[in-house]
């Protein structure tokens, strides 16, 4: 059975909104874009990527993801080869297939039978990278096996939040953590 493993970038006070890039996201006026830039040499995304079996996107990261990853300078080819190849599995109520980045396709619904699906089949975990709508889905579905945090010490007073404000007690174990030399945390969570 694969696992549904999400990783995700964020700052001390919750926010994962636009940790790559200045105007990655300004929705709501957000204006702290690139925040986790100062921490990330040593995040160790790439054997997690590479790793993956495929990945599952919301809306909105698939559509940057595929503006970006089919035409990413070859300063990152390691990490463009494995996200142009891979399967992606695409959450949305908008976009349709066919989709035009290669090897994408949207999920059908309902979401959570979707998913469940997909860990049935054989090959390699699923990753999700960013998508925070889509992570509160998959918690509030009790569909994550895996949170691998990369809590870096930078607050930036707002922005979007990984976790649902749903008011439900989801209690985790800690699997594995590593500080690194710029002090961001590096916590691996599995339901408990």
């Amino acid at each position: 059975m694969r696992k549904v493993i999400v990783n995700e970038f964020l700052t001390l006070d919750g926010v994962a909104q636009a940790p790559g890039g200045p105007d990655e996201d300004t929705s709501s006026g957000f204006a702290h874009g690139g925040w986790h830039l100062a921490y990330g040499a040593e995040d160790g995304v790439l054997p997690l990527i590479t790793g993956a079996g495929a990945f599952l996107l919301g809306r909105w990261t698939y559509e940057l993801f595929a503006d970006y990853w089919p035409s990413a300078p070859e300063a990152v080819g390691e990490f463009s080869e494995p996200m142009n190849t891979k399967p992606k599995y695409v959450a949305s109520r908008t976009l349709t297939d066919p989709l035009a980045w290669q090897n994408s396709s949207v999920l059908p619904s309902p979401l959570p039978e979707a998913v469940a699906a997909l860990k049935e089949e054989d090959g390699g975990d699923l990753l999700v990278i960013g998508s925070t709508l889509l992570v509160h889905s998959l918690l509030q579905h009790g569909l994550v096996d895996e949170l691998r945090l990369m809590i870096d010490p930078v607050l930036v007073g707002g922005g979007k939040r990984l976790f649902p404000d749903d008011g439900a007690l989801r209690p985790l174990r800690l699997v594995d953590h590593e500080v690194t030399s710029t002090g961001t945390i590096i916590a691996t969570y599995a339901p408990a």
